[in-house]
């Protein structure tokens, strides 16, 4: 589940992690006065605007139709009214989303912390993850922060350093000092970074998050080290022991047919392809989506119906894939095992009927438990379902209804 920056910024705070102070605001009106709260709390004559949605790099990124950033500092509070009116309601564009963009519903109005100051400012980058490789969570940090990391990654890798930490064990005191050195710091600033990697891991492993990303991880003139931006995302099998951060979920930035498939406890992911498939067991799934590109398609989605599938399930799963106009045709591979395929074949029977006319060719693949009386069921239904025992056989049939 992602989270917003102005969402992943107060949860920070809970761990002691300083952050740069903002208000999150839907009107330019409000943004307005955003900034007015801001510059008495703060003594900021700027502050920034920043486009709130689900992607990264929103400074590079345009709204579509206008000269407009998704990221943009305001000198005063007109300034900032006139920035917010031309991201909100807009489509932004950036490298992470695509062509198609996403429509900015909120902008956070933030302080400013670039102020003059004793010392040099820094702009560098810390994120925490899983490495499945080694079972461990690692640290990656650069000096070299903001919002060219992607090219500094590929372009000069040795800049990117690296600390794991085993799951079950805390960031040990000399790794953080390790970090600290490595940044480059001394003084105020090592003690503070040493401070701040610390709690941000807490809060990595706290909040059972599957990554977290600051950048540009800041360094200001007074040497104080704060998290300028935050990109957030939980583990949402934790979400049991998180119940208060499932209010945080925006569906509002996710694929509508994901969240569909959620109500119904569907394992469910939108690809590109043109043959919707719908499979128990991840395995069988991936299995499934090679055997369609081998015939000549392209998966459509991922779709695991799991193994307490019913005709209610299969007809959300019907419902959910015919409303990719993409897609050619459907097939369906179910093994059974825990669930029966008579009850699979009836499902697709109810769904047929139910409805109505599907002008896409269904392949039924049904192998396992009362895999005979599902081969009866379709045969005497009527309905314009294709059987197949085999899997070779079912890929003959896919590479005939796309090709």
């Amino acid at each position: 589940m992602n989270l917003h920056e102005y969402q992943a910024k107060e949860l920070l705070k809970k761990y002691n992690v300083p952050v740069q102070e903002g208000i999150p605001v839907e009107t330019p009106e409000a943004a307005a006065e955003a900034y007015k709260q801001l510059k008495v709390q703060y003594g900021n004559e700027y502050a920034v605007v920043k486009a709130q949605i689900h992607a990264g790099g929103r400074g590079k990124g345009t709204i579509r139709g206008k000269d407009q950033r998704g990221v943009a500092v305001g000198k005063n509070a007109e300034d900032v009214k006139r920035i917010a009116g031309n991201i909100l309601g807009g489509v932004l564009v950036t490298i992470q989303t695509g062509e198609a963009g996403k429509l900015v519903n909120k902008v956070l109005v933030a302080q400013d912390v670039y102020y003059p100051g004793a010392h040099p400012v820094k702009e560098l980058y810390l994120s925490i993850l899983l490495d499945r490789a080694k079972g461990e969570n690692v640290i990656m940090y650069s000096t070299e922060g903001g919002m060219d990391i992607e090219e500094v990654a590929h372009n000069t890798p040795e800049k990117i350093f690296k600390e794991w930490v085993q799951p079950n064990t805390t960031l040990q005191p000399f790794q953080a000092r390790k970090i600290a050195f490595n940044f480059g710091l001394s003084g105020e600033a090592f003690k503070n970074m040493v401070r701040f990697v610390t709690n941000v891991y807490n809060a990595y492993v706290g909040l059972d998050a599957g990554m977290l990303e600051i950048n540009p991880l800041f360094k200001t003139s007074d040497e104080k080290i704060i998290a300028v931006d935050c990109k957030l995302s939980l583990d949402d099998n934790s979400l049991m022991r998180h119940p208060e951060l499932e209010a945080l979920r925006d569906t509002s930035e996710e694929d509508p047919t994901e969240v569909e498939a959620g109500k119904h406890n569907l394992n469910f992911v939108k690809l590109d392809g043109n043959v919707g498939c719908m499979v128990n067991g991840a395995g069988l799934a991936m299995a499934t989506m090679d055997m369609i590109k081998l015939s000549g398609g392209e998966p459509a989605n991922f779709l695991d119906v799991g193994g307490s599938a019913n005709a209610q399930t299969v007809e959300a799963g019907f419902r959910i894939i015919l409303k990719d106009p993409k897609v050619k045709a459907i097939l369906i591979n179910i093994f059974g095992g825990i669930v029966r395929c008579d009850r699979v074949a009836q499902g697709v029977i109810d769904a047929y009927n139910s409805i109505g006319n599907i002008n896409v060719p269904i392949i039924v693949r049904l192998q396992g438990t009362n895999a005979e009386e599902a081969q009866q069921l379709i045969a005497e239904s009527g309905l314009k379902v294709q059987s197949a025992i085999l899997l070779s056989e079912a890929a003959a049939l896919v590479n005939k209804a796309v090709n």
